[in-house]
């Protein structure tokens, strides 16, 4: 890291006569001085290098930040306008998918305080005022906080709130007044080191090379399975898994503790140095283990295995993502469940009860064999993949004989849950078509209606939910009859929803698509305001109100 321009000023200063104060006596006084001095003005390495002298230490701004689980090379520049400027963070791309935005946000702790600093100066005129003066403020933060501990504005904002007692929200930050120095910048390369991206938007690079950084993380893991096992169930005494490892290590997803499986750098082998990825039509494969470990050039990696619906078997694969892994899972588990249930499938494929009225309803989201897929699906999730979900033969075999007597009746169930939903959307469609109501409100039901009922409403609605949709529906269909005879009071009611609606689609986006179960509760309280709003004859389970709904999203944002 290079001194500042203020040493190098004081070098110079030293160095300089106080004669000598023009172009013409500086070149008087350098051309004989130089004969005596050869080296005279030149700065050494060790001179451009005074890391103590500026502050600068190897702790203040490291060579390597750990990102996505590995040691990423920092290099760092002092060049305003440079598409290189403040600190370049060099990311392989199989780890891009690890790399974590809250521990982005920290930058180093040698740049820390002036992105602190910066922070604060964007806040209101009223709360920066309770912080001054600002310099000692954002000093005082960074010596307190604990480096790199949950998100840098989450930090920042609690301890503002501490000292200002404003109710300051993490919007009025405004993140998007910082320069450019003041985010880390990424340089993604391939294995033999080529730039494959650059920039300082994470979300925009992993959007770009999401995909490719998987699919190198999967390679990197080549995970090979062991031989196939006869599925039986087995006690605390039967032999170990092949999985085993070092000891326990408890993952996200699955609820269960589970040994993560070590895979050495290399690829070609796998716990047993077997035969490449199997094709397996039942759980031969031994313990699943929640998380397996990557190591690569010295240094440990994170996967996290699943299951792989191929339609005729599945697969096992490694993936980067703990949440992407676990979406994958379920639809392995579940395709696994159907391959042993091959004829009771067959038999509910042809008895759902009134698919082909059901499938007329459906029409205008999709077709027939869509609708059974989706009615099908659910059954077995809620038939056979209640959580934790089985990660070994014996517990595997137990949920599918519990499972097996009671399929017909969940999936008639679901088929029931289908028909209220779609007949309530039917009614509510027409209604809308037929009242022709104005831009502002059509716009606003025809949002409402696709986001409630999607083309896949029974595979992305929670069963919790789903018993709900029908009201909700139905509410639209009572706010345009009630529209005709008093339209002001409908736009007042639309003015009071849509403040908190914009600031859910806006929180929404910038999740990025991760999960979120706050924010996912928060969107069906917009719903029962919806109801309570516009047909409160239907009732409401609890209170809900605008000033409610407000509480509500200031204790999220906090």
């Amino acid at each position: 890291m290079l001194v500042d321009d203020e040493l190098i000023h004081a070098f110079y200063d030293a160095q300089l006569p106080a004669d000598v104060c023009s172009g013409a006596s500086l070149e008087r006084w350098f051309r004989d001085e130089v004969k005596r001095r050869p080296q005279l003005l030149q700065l050494t390495r060790d001179e451009l290098m005074r890391h103590e002298a500026a502050g600068i230490t190897t702790a203040t701004f490291p060579k390597t930040v750990r990102l996505g689980g590995i040691d990423c090379a920092a290099t760092y520049l002092h060049s305003p306008g440079d598409a290189k400027d403040g600190i370049t963070v060099t990311v392989p791309i199989y780890a891009l998918n690890q790399v974590s935005d809250e521990r982005c946000e920290w930058l180093v702790p040698g740049m820390l305080k002036d992105k602190v600093l910066a922070l604060v100066k964007s806040l209101h005129q009223r709360p920066r005022s309770r912080l001054m003066p600002l310099q000692e403020f954002a000093e005082e933060f960074v010596e307190t906080a604990t480096f790199a501990n949950g998100g840098l504005v989450d930090v920042l904002l609690k301890s503002v709130r501490e000292r200002a007692q404003v109710a300051v929200q993490r919007n009025d930050f405004k993140q998007e007044q910082l320069s450019p120095h003041h985010l880390m910048n990424f340089r993604v390369v391939d294995e033999h080191g080529r730039q494959l991206g650059m920039g300082r938007n994470l979300a925009a690079l992993k959007s770009e090379l999401g995909t490719q950084a998987r699919s190198a993380f999967q390679a990197l893991a080549a995970l090979k399975l062991p031989k196939a096992e006869p599925v039986v169930p087995r006690g605390p005494s039967s032999q170990p898994s092949p999985w085993a490892t070092k000891g326990p290590l408890r993952g996200p997803g699955r609820g269960s503790e589970m040994p993560p499986l070590p895979l050495e750098e290399g690829g070609g082998e796998g716990p047993r140095g077997t035969e490449p990825q199997k094709k397996y039509t039942a759980w031969t494969f031994g313990n699943l283990p929640e998380l397996m470990e990557i190591r690569k050039g010295g240094q440990t990696l994170v996967g996290f295995p699943a299951l792989i619906d191929k339609a005729s078997h599945v697969e096992i694969e490694v993936f980067d993502e703990p949440d992407v892994a676990a979406r994958h899972h379920r639809s392995g588990l579940r395709r696994l469940v159907a391959l042993q249930i091959r004829d009771a499938l067959k038999y509910l494929e042809k008895n759902i009860p009134d698919l082909q009225r059901l499938a007329v309803a459906y029409m205008p989201l999709g077709t027939a064999e869509e609708l059974r897929e989706q009615i099908i699906d659910l059954a077995l999730d809620r038939a056979f993949l209640a959580e934790p979900w089985p990660d070994d033969p014996a517990s595997f075999a137990r949920r599918i004989e519990e499972g097996r007597g009671r399929l017909t009746l969940i999936a008639n169930e679901v088929a029931r849950s289908a028909a209220a939903v779609l007949a309530e959307h039917a009614i509510a469609l027409r209604k809308l078509k037929d009242s022709r109501p104005p831009k502002d409100v059509a716009d606003d039901i025809a949002v409402q209606l696709a986001r409630l009922v999607p083309k896949r409403f029974l595979a992305t609605t929670a069963w919790a939910q789903l018993a709900h949709l029908p009201r909700y529906l139905k509410a639209v269909t009572m706010r345009l009859d009630k529209l005709r005879a008093d339209p002001a009071r409908d736009a007042q009611r639309l003015a009071e929803l849509r403040p908190l609606e914009q600031r859910y689609v806006r929180q929404l986006a910038e999740r990025r698509g991760v999960a979120d179960a706050r924010l996912d509760e928060f969107r069906w309280l917009l719903e029962e305001l919806r109801v309570s709003l516009f047909a409160q004859e239907l009732r409401t389970p609890q209170p809900v109100s605008v000033k409610r709904l407000e509480k509500a999203w200031s204790q999220l944002s906090a």
